[in-house]
């Protein structure tokens, strides 16, 4: 048989695509994400790594925030609000509706302050304490790091 007969291409296999490979997880690492999988011309390729309890972090609801400060350069800032995965973040409920927090207005334990969105499910950031909303340090629909301030309630 040649190559060019059609019984040789329906037995040859798709080889290991190790470029394809390195491209997903270049992309993992960018994105944050945990695993990619991609079907192409008959081979499908599935890249994952491990997390830290990752999917029971993306299906509990809802998520509160650590009232630990996140780490910056001159230290922990006191009443910081970290994200407490990677994600985007919404400061409303939905678009055209006003923001859940605003500078100098009184925030109560429990309340809602962002909503971050991490593997299509939107998880409420919930506020450690109760106080007054000294800084806000994301925009809507910024991406967010996992440790990074959302906000800082004095």
């Amino acid at each position: 048989m040649s190559k060019d007969d059609p019984k040789a291409k329906a037995v040859a296999k798709p080889g290991v695509d190790a470029d394809a490979i390195r491209e997903l997880s270049a992309l993992l690492n960018e994105t944050g994400l945990t695993e990619i999988e991609i079907e192409h011309n008959g081979a499908r390729i599935r890249v994952s790594r491990a997390a830290v309890n990752a999917a029971a972090v993306a299906a509990s609801a809802p998520v509160a925030a650590a009232p630990v400060a996140a780490p910056t350069a001159s230290g922990p800032v006191a009443g910081a609000v970290p994200s407490p995965m990677v994600g985007t973040v919404y400061l409303a409920a939905e678009p055209g509706k006003p923001a859940f927090i605003a500078v100098g207005k009184p925030v109560k334990e429990g309340e809602t302050l962002f909503i971050v969105e991490a593997m299509k499910t939107m998880n409420p950031i919930i506020a450690p304490r109760s106080g007054t909303v000294t800084e806000i340090c994301v925009s809507d629909k910024d991406p967010v790091e996992f440790g990074q301030t959302l906000c800082v309630i004095g």
